[in-house]
């Protein structure tokens, strides 16, 4: 495998770092040979760096450990790309991905997990008249509240075999999910880690469990 990879006169490769769950870009960093297979042993991010001359492995001090899901080359061999599932903050400044200052940018992207932080902005510093603000506000009852009448809307539309409606009450709900998320401290990589536990598509997980 090391034979494909193309180190440059420096003995180092470029690893760009992608959270497992949301595929953020988090960090950009330099591996040579023995941090690339350290990484490999230990399954869990080991880097070189430049400035210290010297192997650091992700979270050594900081506890931000990487753990490694996947290790890929590019085309010519000469860049890894490394899906980790991490444990804290990317960024040394405490920011979970490096990527935080902004160039340019055309129009803001949309994800989930970007509604996310959204939402939990608007936990943390309540803003008058943000809708997300008053459900914080009022609790979780009255966010059970909506959830439970954003299910019973999904069910009318599907009924109805109104595929518009329903996309726009599935919307409805799912934002509304992620405000209860956030109000129980339920991050979006919970919920994929569940399912990627679970056999989801061929079984049914609760009905079996119930026998």
């Amino acid at each position: 495998m090391f034979e494909e990879l193309k180190f440059d006169e420096s003995g180092l490769i470029p690893a760009i770092v992608t959270d497992k769950w949301s595929k953020e870009v988090l960090t950009l960093a330099y591996m040579n040979r023995e941090s690339l297979e350290l990484s490999i042993r230990e399954g869990r991010t080991c880097f070189y760096s430049r400035s210290r001359k010297c192997l650091w492995r992700k979270g050594e001090t900081s506890g931000n450990v990487q753990r490694i899901a996947s290790i890929r080359a590019d085309c010519d061999g000469d860049a890894l790309l490394i899906e980790v599932d991490a444990d804290g903050p990317a960024c040394h400044t405490g920011a979970e991905s490096c990527f935080f200052s902004t160039v340019h940018e055309a129009e803001p992207p949309f994800s989930l997990g970007a509604l996310y932080k959204l939402i939990e902005e608007r936990k943390s510093a309540p803003q008058s008249g943000s809708y997300t603000s008053y459900l914080f506000e009022k609790g979780v009852d009255k966010i059970l509240k909506k959830v439970g009448e954003e299910c019973a809307e999904v069910l009318i539309a599907a009924k109805g075999g109104d595929r518009a409606e329903t996309v726009f009450e599935i919307s409805d709900l799912t934002y509304h999910l992620l405000v209860l998320m956030v109000e129980m401290g339920i991050q979006p990589k919970d919920v994929l880690s569940q399912l990627a536990s679970r056999h989801v598509v061929d079984k049914k997980v609760k009905q079996e469990k119930m026998q």
